[in-house]
């Protein structure tokens, strides 16, 4: 796992070894999401609203960044 960005409340993560299209999680001590690299979309589990805006205002221009780590991790 690689922690991309952590703040009080939340982390970014991208797994190895993790299947399905490209994405990451978005964690907190309550919540756990994934969502698209490509649209950002969330494709399973929750998180509060506030913290997925917070999260996409990062993960936007970090996006290449993003699939970069994704596919070093997963080939």
């Amino acid at each position: 796992m690689v922690t991309m960005i952590r703040s009080a409340r939340w982390k970014i993560a991208i797994y190895a070894r993790d299947h399905g299209l490209p994405h990451f999680h978005i964690e907190g001590p309550e919540f756990r999401c994934s969502v698209a690299i490509a649209t950002f979309d969330v494709i399973v589990g929750t998180v509060p609203p506030a913290i997925l805006s917070a999260a996409l205002e990062w993960a936007e221009p970090h996006r290449t960044l993003l699939m970069q780590t994704r596919q070093e991790l997963n080939g």
